[in-house]
This record gives structure tokens, C-alpha cells and sequence, in this order.
């Protein structure tokens, strides 16, 4: 089965960060990470992303060193003791080579696999990555977001990170696609984003969304992060209706709940 024709898949987000914007700080032992990870994985997440540098705007950023010491412990656990596919969320060439050799399924990289090194540490591999856009970097990416047409300029630049890929030995069957929402963009651009989802589908590879408690969901709804279930769900199933395959999400036994609506209406799914 071809990633565009792949079942819509749950990406349940684990956090081992202490200044993450929603849940900075929980799940930073490995003992609470499987907890937490179990847990997601009994609601319906067929995915764990793993994250030890928050990426959130204004974050600082961590030293290498650190974010191994986050993120690998974790990673080796859930390998040897669960059954799921993780993903760590990373833009270190180092990391990346850690997690690959500690059985790591895919590479969520907010940088698109840009710093130097990056391709070179997965492309021996057969381990997924998945490109996502971010204008400028998460200290500054909000000050002041400007496109002329945010769908096509970042339509581009996955084009051309497509192709660099290829250059540097990753095949386009390994790439999943990630547009950014809330990575250096206003909340207009955003949902123009949203609203014009398909685009991307010209681009070949599946498509991996993120929007849960984002900015996007309280700008519209006036919630605060922990008041945004609701606005995630439903740009979520947007998103699914438009065509992405996974979704990466804080809020893992709703968001199960929702998808499998969508593959009800899409694919005659209604077992």
C-alpha cells in the first residue's frame, strides 16, 4: 500500500521538556514517559512523536548533549517494551544518528533536515523523515510573518526540500510532508493553509498535520491552551477530510474517536 493510500494514523505527542506550551515539564523521567506513552497507545495512537526541545515560538534552544540525554532513554524504552511506531521530533544531526541506531521509525524535523549533516544521518537508513516548513526559527518565526501566497511559497520550498532529499539518498517513498501551522505564520495564513489543504497533495507524499491547542484554535475560540479540545478536533478532522494521513495530536482517545468518523465517510470504513 502506497503512504498517500495509508489508513489516517494517530500521532500521540510525548513531550520531554520542561517549557513546552502545553505540556512542558510531566513526562521528563522515563518512568511517567511510558506511563504516558501506554497510556496513548491504549486510547488509539498508532504513533508516538517524541520531543526534547520545545519548539514552541520563543523557545530557546538546547544544548545537544541535553536533548540526547531527553530523548534516547525514552526512545530505547518504548522500543524495547511497546508496540508502536515512534517518531523523534528533532532538528540535530546527532540526535538523529542516536535515535536511528536506537530503532527510531521516523524523523520529524520542524527544519526539513536543513542543518548540516541532516540528510547524511538518515539517508543509510530505512527510517521514514517527515519535512516540515518554519520561516525563520522559533526564537523570531512570529514576529512578522510575511507571503505573497503562503500555499504556494511553502508548496516551493517542500518541493525543493523533496528534491535535496533525493539528491542526498532518501527516497521520496520514506517523506511525509508537514506545512507548519503556527511556524512563522499569521493565524490568516494559517487557515489558508487549512482552508487549501489539497494542494499539497501535488506533491506526492503523504501529509503529517499538526494543529492541536495551537494558536490558531485559541485565536478563534478564545480558549486558553487547555481549553481547546474542541477547536483541535475540529481543525483535526478538517485536516483528515482534506486528505492528511496522520495527525499529531496532545488529545490522542478524542482525536481516535473523530478520525474514525472521517474514515467512516471517506472509506466506507464503518467496522
Amino acid at each position: 500500500m502506497g503512504k498517500l493510500a495509508r489508513p489516517l494514523s494517530v500521532m500521540g505527542i510525548l513531550n520531554i521538556t520542561p517549557d513546552s506550551f502545553s505540556d512542558g515539564g510531566q513526562y521528563n523521567n522515563v518512568d511517567d514517559a511510558l506511563r504516558r506513552a501506554e497510556a496513548m497507545i491504549e486510547a488509539g495512537a498508532t504513533w508516538l512523536d517524541i520531543g526534547g526541545e520545545s519548539t514552541r515560538p520563543g523557545a530557546e534552544a538546547v544544548a545537544e548533549a541535553e536533548e540526547l540525554d531527553r530523548v534516547i532513554p525514552v526512545l530505547s524504552a518504548i522500543k524495547q517494551r511497546l508496540k508502536v511506531h515512534v517518531s523523534v521530533d528533532t532538528t540535530k544531526p546527532a540526535v538523529m544518528r542516536a535515535a536511528v541506531d536506537a530503532g527510531v521509525d521516523m524523523i520529524n524535523d520542524v527544519n526539513a533536515l536543513r542543518a548540516p549533516g541532516a540528510i547524511e544521518a538518515v539517508a543509510d537508513s530505512d527510517v521514514d523523515v517527515c519535512l516540515m516548513h518554519m520561516q525563520g526559527e522559533p526564537r523570531t518565526m512570529q514576529h512578522d510573518p510575511r507571503y505573497e501566497d503562503v500555499v504556494c511559497e511553502v508548496k516551493t520550498f517542500l518541493e525543493d526540500r523533496i528534491q535535496q532529499c533525493a539528491r542526498g539518498g532518501i527516497e521520496q517513498s520514506r517523506i511525509w510532508l508537514d506545512p507548519g501551522f503556527g511556524f512563522g505564520k499569521s493565524q490568516r495564513h494559517n487557515y489558508q493553509m487549512l482552508q487549501r489543504l489539497q494542494a499539497f497533495h501535488e506533491l506526492r507524499c503523504p501529509l503529517l498535520i499538526g494543529v492541536s491547542r495551537k494558536s490558531m484554535i485559541g485565536h478563534v475560540t478564545g480558549k486558553s491552551v487547555d481549553e481547546r479540545l474542541s477547536g483541535s478536533i475540529a481543525a483535526a478532522t478538517i485536516a483528515a477530510y482534506k486528505g492528511a494521513r496522520m495527525i499529531r495530536v496532545h488529545d490522542v482517545a478524542e482525536t481516535v474517536d473523530a478520525m474514525r468518523i472521517v474514515s467512516a465517510t471517506l472509506e466506507g470504513d464503518f467496522l
